[in-house]
């Protein structure tokens, strides 16, 4: 809703600037959008009167004026428009002036001839035809506004308006209009409010509107109130400038005075009004009726409407002639020759107007208004506003008489005051008297400790709701904050979201970008990482309206998404990328909601991007959530890995992830011509995982005992099931505190297809020190076990 503050001043002093007044509005639940200065690109343009005209010495279609501009001397002009004559008063834009569209003007010479400035169109100063009819539209703008030499032209234009752009919630119909905004400005500001009663004088000569119309309600749930006033000898001509110009500031384009009368009282009352022309309604009679089926009507906008029986009609005896709540009928149409007018103000069902204006896909601001919910009672006060409109610009002759049918009516809301209630709920302390003035300015009448809610407020139907009233104008930011009632207020991160920031931060910290990707892909990514046909994860959510194909499905692999940010990038010539994300997956689950789990993703490219560097960074995450005991096993089967550089991370049998170099296949899929390694960990199973919170140890009492261990094994054998060997050997000795691979051999003498594997022992007790006799055992069982699980033995 754009509302002209030149137009609220009518109703409600306020002296506050634009952005005070945005800001007091905001904060008492009227939300501005954002505010605009009508004029705020025209500078240094004023109103001229032409004193001398001759022609160009150099030219036979320019002209030299003279222009008084309010100086000390007129200015010298040099103009090619035909329409100038002595006398007439022009827009002036003078040296540096700025014109809309960032338009600059200055002097300068114009076949020789010095020119001082520029005589302005209605188009350089922003304006249309429609603003000013009388205007000629290719030539200078001759202006007939009463105005003196010298004068701003916004001034004499209107065009130093501010228009405030509000964005009115559903539940509050009764801001869509001046009056409401002015009434809520008026409480904001604790200022006065003129709500004037629309006076009509009629035309006095015995004629009554029953002479020539008569109204039914065919369907009064739809249509609880219909009313009607009749106009004759109407004179169509263009509105007043100040009409003109109020619509213009709104958004609404002029037509002429009976439509914008219509229009006018539309934004002045948030009533929506039609004018039919009365020849045009076949037996002086209009029936509020359902559309019958398989009837068609052209709208004013030239289209020929399919209705059907659920839409709500203005028909006459024969045919439909409007659409009800939503537009005009091209049947009835104001035209020049319009001698007699129909004016309708009318109450209709919200949500009837709003399926037929979608199932017709012409939502206008009429439909938009009544969708919301209108106050039945609003129409009269509309109807009177807008024959008064007509007698003030002379439009025609208002007949005596309304014409009103109540088909359906409602009680008013009453409710009570309950200040102690209203008080516990705020957390405040609001005397009861504050509640009543401030109610009161709204509209709320008193009776003893009963209120009756006005009819324009659908909204208030609650004590709640009367706090909430109370409350946005005593000032939310006035309410002082308090605990909540009943149990202590604990707010913070869940165990698991400081997890998960702190795995983030530590990436981060490692040289990984974040990155953050849709959660639904197509299968065509499925296959640009070569996942078999009939792989379980293909099977993912189907999306029912998705946006296209390449985003018809909930990802089952964070695998795509990394690829597509790599390939990206390496597109771009970025060298040396590492990505990473922590975000979900949605695994298939049979008849019911996929699985959603969280997935940490790597994914690197460029210098020292292999399989030991990524192997390194897992580690780094590993020790960050202090997991101990993880193994990897290597693995030749995944569908998007080099089959020989790939490894599956486990612990006590449970897999955490999958981490590895990416097929070449796969690379080359997203144009990659370089190796790439990619990580998936199932962060809710490493979550699942991690140690205990890291407590204080002293530093240990007793030395340390190194030894270093070599054992053949054959070549299948992997470094981490001889470590994790190792380790199952000496766990019950509890005196090993580490087993570090440190190198690995091939060659004589090791015979072949068989391989040297070192590893360098520390052992420690916390109660004494260790010797020989000590670690001989250990040693022992380690070799034991060793050559009995894996056939290694000591080289």
């Amino acid at each position: 809703m754009k509302l002209s503050r030149e137009w609220l001043s009518e109703f409600v002093d306020i002296k506050a600037s634009a952005r005070e007044y945005a800001e007091r509005m905001t904060m008492t639940g009227s939300k501005v959008e954002g505010t605009e200065e009508l004029g705020a690109e025209i500078t240094n343009v004023v109103a001229g009167r032409v004193t001398a005209l001759e022609r160009h010495e150099n030219s036979d279609h320019l002209w030299v004026c003279l222009v008084d501009v309010g100086g000390e001397t007129p200015v010298q002009i040099v103009t090619g428009a035909q329409n100038v004559s002595v006398g007439a008063m022009v827009p002036v834009a003078l040296h540096k002036s700025t014109l809309p569209g960032g338009v600059k003007i200055e002097k300068g010479k114009l076949r020789g001839v010095r020119s001082e400035g520029m005589l302005c169109s209605l188009g350089e100063l922003g304006l249309a035809a429609a603003d000013y009819p009388y205007a000629d539209p290719d030539g200078i703008f001759i202006m007939r506004e009463t105005c003196r030499p010298g004068q701003d032209i916004r001034e004499v234009l209107g065009l130093n308006d501010s228009v405030v752009d509000f964005e009115i919630t559903n539940n509050r119909p009764d801001c869509l209009s001046v009056r409401g905004l002015a009434r809520e400005s008026a409480v904001a500001f604790r200022t006065s409010l003129r709500l004037p009663e629309p006076v009509v004088k009629g035309c006095g000569d015995g004629d009554v509107i029953t002479n020539y119309l008569d109204v039914d309600i065919e369907n009064p749930l739809l249509c609880p109130r219909y009313t009607a006033r009749f106009v004759k000898n109407v004179r169509i001509a263009p509105s007043p400038e100040w009409m003109r110009r109020r619509l213009r500031a709104c958004g609404v384009r002029p037509i002429n005075n009976i439509v914008d009368i219509t229009n006018y009282v539309m934004l002045e009352y948030g009533q929506p009004m039609h004018s039919f022309d009365y020849s045009c309604i076949h037996g002086s009679r209009i029936i509020v009726r359902n559309a019958l089926p398989g009837e068609r009507m052209a709208t004013l906008d030239g289209s020929l409407r399919e209705l059907s029986p659920e839409m709500l009609v203005i028909a006459d005896e024969t045919r439909a002639i409007g659409l009800a709540g939503v537009m005009g009928g091209e049947n009835s149409e104001i035209t020049e020759s319009t001698k007699a007018v129909v004016f309708e103000s009318a109450n209709f069902n919200g949500t009837s107007i709003r399926k037929t204006a979608l199932a017709l896909g012409m939502r206008t601001d009429a439909s938009s208004r009544f969708e919301k919910g209108l106050d039945p009672l609003g129409t009269l006060p509309a109807v009177q506003r807008a024959c008064e409109l007509v007698e003030l610009l002379g439009a025609g002759e208002v007949v005596d008489g309304v014409i009103d049918v109540i088909a359906s009516d409602s009680e008013p809301t009453r409710l009570p005051l309950e200040p102690d209630k209203i008080n516990r709920l705020l957390g405040t302390s609001i005397p009861k008297d504050y509640m009543v003035g401030l109610l009161r300015e709204l509209g709320f009448a008193f009776k003893g400790d009963m209120m009756t809610v006005p009819s324009w407020r659908g909204d208030v139907a609650h004590y709640s709701d009367v706090a909430e009233e109370v409350a946005r104008f005593y000032g939310y930011d006035a309410i002082e904050a308090t605990v909540f009632r009943g149990a202590a207020a604990e707010g913070g991160l869940t165990e698991k979201q400081r997890a998960e920031r702190e795995t983030s931060a530590l990436c981060r910290a490692m040289g990984f970008s974040e990155i953050l990707t849709y959660s639904f892909i197509g299968q065509a990514d499925n296959d640009k990482v070569n996942m078999p046909a009939g792989h379980p994860l293909r099977r993912g959510a189907v999306i029912q309206n998705p946006l296209g194909e390449d985003s018809s499905v909930m990802r089952t692999t964070m695998l795509p998404s990394m690829m597509e940010c790599l390939g990206r990038n390496y597109s771009y010539r970025n060298r040396d990328v590492k990505l990473f994300e922590l975000s979900k997956v949605y695994l298939p689950e049979e008849g019911g909601l996929p699985l959603e789990k969280k997935v940490l993703a790597l994914g690197m490219y460029g210098k020292d991007a292999d399989f030991y560097a990524l192997k390194g960074f897992v580690e780094a995450i590993l020790s960050h959530l202090r997991i101990k005991d993880a193994v990897y096993e290597a693995c030749k089967d995944e569908y998007a890995y080099h089959p020989g550089r790939c490894a599956r991370l486990m612990r006590g049998g449970k897999a955490l992830g999958l981490l590895g170099e990416l097929h070449p296949a796969v690379c080359g899929n997203y144009g990659i011509a370089s190796a790439v390694c990619a990580a998936e960990l199932d962060f809710d199973a490493l979550f699942e995982a991690r140690g205990r919170e890291a407590a204080y140890a002293p530093l240990p009492r007793f030395p340390a005992v190194l030894r270093d261990l070599a054992v053949v094994c054959d070549e299948s054998v992997t470094v981490g099931s001889l470590a994790e060997c190792i380790r199952a050997a000496a766990r019950g000795s509890g005196i090993l505190e580490d087993a570090a691979f440190f190198d690995v051999y091939r060659g004589l003498p090791v015979p072949p297809g068989r391989k040297s594997v070192a590893f360098s022992l520390r052992f420690r007790s916390d109660e004494k020190s260790l010797s020989d006799e000590d670690i001989k055992p250990v040693m022992a069982a380690i070799l034991s076990e060793l050559e009995a699980s894996l056939g290694a033995v000591i080289r």
